[in-house]
């Protein structure tokens, strides 16, 4: 199936220039659940030519094959995997009863869902036979995370799965401080509480660190900067920015965290010298921290559709193993920033989640 959605590469930018820099030393497998794309076969063939990842495409192998020719895409150093005529469906297939066993739940015939791409892909990364996940190219989101939930051993340490979206808008003024922008929650949790925004926190500076390789800043963000409103949202996120600092000094962490604060005050120095006067020298914070669903994924859709950001994700964070979502309506840069990403992620996702392991 090819897509009208693809768009060239927008050339050199900070944010897939160093995760494929990275890869180049330590190339990763990615499993595409939805290959019959024209999209991702352009992006696999870009990860193959950077020398950054094996590309593993699930779906049909003869149309995957003509939709590569028919458009002159080489399928070198790519494997395409039919999930029923895998060499361990039936592997997998086994695994699949005895968790559901383990469950105490009742699944439909086992061969059946583990034939689809989404839970095939999933037990892939979760078994060891691909570090790393990209889906939903071709389905509504909770198609994917349906079985991403259902064979992915969460982490214990993060409430509940959310996600995280990387913008990246050099063009555009007070944008982080290397023109990357962090956005999470953007498509899972619609209230979060004061717990789960304060892991949201957590998670995402864990993940903007081993992105940018430096230490990020995050912000809290609410209607509210320290205390200019009394309401009962700005005073969730005044709590949740209390424990989200208490959890990072006791995982020591150096990560600047400041909430509850406005928009303006988190990217722009000059706003945050007039409603902070005392607070000293601030520069943009790199991790957006929304307080619900809808403030997250509006912003998130201006920035990409008016402002121009280039997006990548949505990285899901909350599982044992890395994996992302993106949209179906996702550019072939989209598709290939986002595996390089989850590659990226699973180069040191034992130092990352060290209680991962299964």
């Amino acid at each position: 199936m090819s897509n009208d959605l693809s768009s060239p590469s927008p050339g050199s930018n900070p944010f897939t220039d160093y995760q494929i820099g990275k890869l180049k030393n330590h190339p990763k497998r990615i499993v595409f659940t939805e290959g019959e794309d024209l999209r991702v076969l352009r992006a696999a063939a870009r990860l193959v030519a950077e020398e950054a990842a094996v590309p593993v495409l699930l779906g049909n192998r003869q149309a995957i094959r003509d939709l590569a020719g028919e458009n002159g895409i080489s399928l070198k150093f790519v494997n395409v995997i039919e999930p029923a005529k895998s060499s361990d469906f039936g592997l997998f297939c086994q695994r699949f009863a005895k968790v559901e066993r383990y469950r105490k739940l009742s699944a439909a015939d086992p061969a059946d869902v583990v034939a689809r791409p989404h839970y095939f892909g999933a037990m892939m990364v979760q078994y060891g036979q691909a570090d790393a996940l990209v889906g939903g190219n071709q389905t509504l989101p909770a198609t994917l995370f349906r079985a991403l939930l259902h064979t992915i051993q969460p982490l214990p340490e993060v409430p509940k799965m959310f996600g995280m979206m990387v913008l990246v808008a050099p063009h555009l003024q007070h944008f982080g401080s290397d023109g990357i922008l962090f956005l999470a929650d953007c498509g899972l949790i619609p209230q979060p509480s004061v717990d789960q925004l304060a892991a949201i926190a957590i998670e995402t500076g864990k993940l903007a660190k081993h992105f940018l390789g430096r230490e990020p800043r995050i912000a809290l963000l609410s209607h509210s900067t320290k205390g200019s409103a009394g309401t009962d949202e700005a005073r969730k996120m005044a709590a949740a920015t209390a424990l989200a600092v208490e959890k990072a000094k006791s995982a020591y962490l150096d990560f600047e965290i400041s909430g509850e604060i406005q928009a303006d005050v988190a990217l722009d120095p000059a706003a945050a010298e007039i409603k902070l006067p005392n607070s000293g020298i601030r520069e943009a914070a790199d991790v957006l921290v929304f307080p619900n669903l809808d403030a997250a994924h509006i912003s998130l859709k201006l920035l990409q559709h008016c402002a121009g950001a280039i997006n990548y994700g949505q990285i899901l964070a909350g599982l044992a193993r890395p994996c992302a979502q993106v949209p179906r309506t996702a550019s072939e840069e989209t598709i290939f920033g986002t595996a390089a990403a989850v590659g990226v992620e699973a180069i040191k996702y034992h130092q990352l989640y060290p209680d991962g392991e299964v």
